[in-house]
């Protein structure tokens, strides 16, 4: 197996604590949408939504836990009397254009699953973790740490399926206070939003509250489309067992998790070495037709350092995985809202074996994935819903051969654009939700400048080999 250093075994890094930091719940409450606010006509009408191909996979998915680590408030922002007020009162009128995620799931006596838009609300919860300090949490540069586990307190609905959206709130918002910073952590529902759903919603939340909760002369910037008038809404039930799904994946094996950062400068090396292979394909099919993408070169980066850090031999035949998610909304003719809500997407799994992918340079990894995603337009989206139609099942979340990746999330998600009042964002962290071995989201840098963090999950000796890797870690700037 190739490797960069000796062939002695790395002793795993602890975690930054092996326990978790306790957080003090100070209160919690029900907040409904605000029914005064009539300036969003078209969101006030809907009722109903019906799961569409792309929704209903997500069943047995845990709830997305994404949010914001921000800096002190102002003096000026009282905390109890102004910010939590201000907070609960920007988040039901976010609500009132987003009443999907203040209602319930419900399924008919067809077996067809809505979303029933009920108004019956989302958890708010205000907390405390005064103990914590923003740069015991967030160390700088060049600090090297995984990630702190206080942030997997910050979240509500932990271990949460999607399908108990029929009896529990469809999302829900945690604001926690630290000694010198706040966490703002949203939990929503897998099987109602995708991340493109998922961030509009943060980035509404964070507009209204910016502007003082004053939305009633004007509409918010993205309104979400709530059209249901696309190939992804099927009349197919899918069949469940009684009482719900179970999670695919356990959650309880050991794994460590950390967030590194790759600058603009790494990435475009990498893009370089993608598009100019070492490799020469005598078939002129297996030759990029356009230009392999800074992120699918990144990705292919990561294919393979991993799986040369998972050991297995050099010439070896077993298949590994390497999944990522598409956005199908400019993918489909006619091409639907940027701004839909709901799931549209669909995995795109690109499989090689282990001897292939280590033995060849970054430009035949790359190349793999590039052909996949711009083989993926509207006639493979269709055929796509039409083979989960005739077959109707839940997403395989997990690595099941000790040999997948499955990439969520995306750098062009507006992360950092969640400014409530008093600035950026300092970074962007994840809940305890769908983590596994070989789970991995992208987000954009800070600086949006064109680099990128990942959030790489992985069993700890695998993570232990992959920091000894010096092909890869060449291009790691930091932890972020």
């Amino acid at each position: 197996m190739p490797s960069s250093s000796s062939s002695s075994s790395p002793k795993p890094k602890p975690n930054a604590t092996e326990e978790q930091e306790e957080v003090a719940i100070i209160y919690k409450c029900t907040v409904c949408p605000d029914n005064n606010n009539n300036t969003n006509t078209s969101s006030s009408s809907v009722k109903s939504l019906k799961l569409s191909v792309s929704d209903l996979p997500m069943l047995s998915c845990q709830y997305i836990q994404k949010g914001v680590l921000l800096s002190q408030p102002p003096p000026d922002i009282n905390i109890n009397d102004k910010m939590i007020p201000l907070l609960k009162l920007s988040l039901s009128r976010t609500l009132s254009h987003f009443p999907a995620l203040a209602g319930r799931l419900s399924t008919d006596p067809q077996g067809h699953i809505h979303i029933l838009c009920n108004g019956s609300g989302v958890h708010f919860v205000h907390a405390a973790a005064r103990h914590l300090h923003v740069h015991q949490i967030l160390p700088p540069p060049p600090a090297d740490r995984d990630v702190h586990p206080c942030f997997k307190t910050f979240f509500a609905f932990d271990n949460t399926l999607s399908y108990a959206g029929h009896h529990q709130p469809i999302a829900a918002v945690q604001v926690t206070e630290l000694a010198d910073g706040l966490f703002i952590g949203c939990t929503v529902n897998h099987a109602v939003v995708d991340g493109t759903s998922f961030w509009n919603f943060f980035n509404t939340f964070a507009e209204i509250s910016k502007g003082g909760g004053v939305v009633f002369n004007r509409m918010v910037t993205n309104p979400p489309d709530f059209s249901r008038e696309n190939v992804f809404i099927s009349p197919v039930v899918l069949p469940l067992p009684a009482g719900g799904p179970a999670a695919t994946f356990s959650g309880d094996e050991p794994v460590r998790e950390r967030v590194v950062h790759f600058s603009r400068d790494a990435i475009l090396k990498m893009k370089f070495r993608a598009n100019n292979p070492l490799w020469k394909p005598q078939n002129s099919d297996l030759k990029p037709k356009s230009e392999i993408s800074s992120f699918q070169s990144l990705s292919a980066q990561l294919w393979r350092a991993v799986t040369r850090a998972r050991r297995f031999p050099a010439d070896s035949t077993k298949t590994t995985t390497f999944r990522m998610a598409v956005n199908c909304r400019h993918r489909l003719e006619p091409k639907v809202d940027p701004l839909y809500f709901g799931n549209l997407i669909q995995s795109i799994p690109t499989a090689a074996s282990v001897g292939d992918l280590v033995s060849h340079d970054l430009s035949w990894a790359a190349n793999q994935l590039h052909q996949n995603v711009v083989a993926h337009d509207n006639a493979t989206v269709r055929r796509g819903v039409k083979e989960w139609e005739k077959q109707p099942k839940l997403f395989p979340l997990g690595n099941f051969d000790g040999a997948m990746i499955t990439m969520g999330s995306s750098p062009r998600f507006p992360m950092y654009d969640n400014d409530f009042g008093w600035g950026r964002p300092l970074a962007v962290r994840s809940g305890k939700a769908n983590k596994f071995d070989g789970k991995f989201s992208a987000f954009p840098g800070r600086d949006g400048d064109g680099s990128v963090d990942v959030e790489l999950v992985l069993a700890p000796e695998t993570m232990a080999w992959l920091e000894r890797d010096q092909e890869f870690m060449q291009y790691v700037s930091s932890s972020s």
